[in-house]
């Protein structure tokens, strides 16, 4: 039997996640540390973003094989309402975790393009501004830090989210493998009952034949009985000298 190819692109995503949740704390990490937009920094950065974008592509093709069951009907493609469901529910809520991945990913971007520059034109200006600038710049750096704090906790309620949603997929699968236990257990014991009903009936029919014969036996008794009763009695006879015999 084929696996159904909703399960496999779910895989895929699964792991390009897992490899992008990786990038992501190596981006971090690497810009934590790093003075400006490094070779390393961009690489980091420039990966995270084509691992984000292929996601985005393979999560819009699964998001149009869920759409065409809606359409259909999900009992033409073998699968439950609920299961219809949470395939829905795995969507959205990827996508909204791309989101705000990518999103975490621009804003981290610009707010160092933003940094840099001020202080690139404040070297320009000459050293008397430098106490002002590096005030300027490390109020940018707090901001800044307190929006990757803010978007730290987007993510991680995103991911509690995704983990209750698996959990909650679990023990419907599991509800829904006690129904088919109970269907399967009702099934034979409507097999069992059946089968007596029918060693029943056969002992039933046995019986009947046997009485058909007997009964029939008896109405031929019967009817022998009657025949002779019917049969009239012998006339007197004459001998053969003239004397009658009585």
């Amino acid at each position: 039997m084929s696996q159904d190819p909703y399960i496999l692109v779910q895989q895929e995503i699964q792991t390009a996640l897992q490899a992008a949740e990786q990038l992501r704390a190596s981006y971090l990490r690497i810009r934590s540390t790093a003075r400006g937009d490094t070779e390393e920094l961009v690489w980091a950065r420039n990966e995270l973003k084509a691992t984000l974008s292929t996601l985005e592509a393979d999560l819009d093709e699964l998001e149009q094989s869920v759409s065409i069951v809606e359409q259909s009907g999900a009992r033409m493609f073998g699968i439950s309402e609920q299961e219809l469901i949470t395939r829905r529910r795995y969507v959205s809520s990827t996508k909204d975790l791309l989101h705000t991945m990518k999103g975490e990913v621009n804003s981290l971007q610009s707010a160092v393009s933003n940094v840099h520059a001020p202080l690139h034109k404040a070297r320009a200006m000459g050293p008397r501004q430098d106490d002002d600038q590096s005030e300027w710049a490390r109020q940018e750096q707090q901001m800044l830090i307190q929006e990757q704090d803010r978007t730290l906790e987007t993510i991680s309620g995103t991911l509690n989210t995704l983990h209750r949603q698996a959990g909650l997929m679990g023990q419907e699968i599991e509800e829904h493998n006690e129904l088919l236990g109970d269907l399967e257990n009702q099934t034979d014991r409507t097999e069992s009952k059946l089968a007596r009903a029918q060693k029943r009936m056969d002992y039933f029919l046995q019986k009947a034949e046997g009485e058909s014969s007997i009964l029939s036996w008896r109405m031929s008794e019967v009817l022998a009985t009657d025949i002779l009763a019917l049969t009239p009695a012998p006339t007197p006879k004459q001998s053969l000298d003239g004397v009658s015999i009585s």
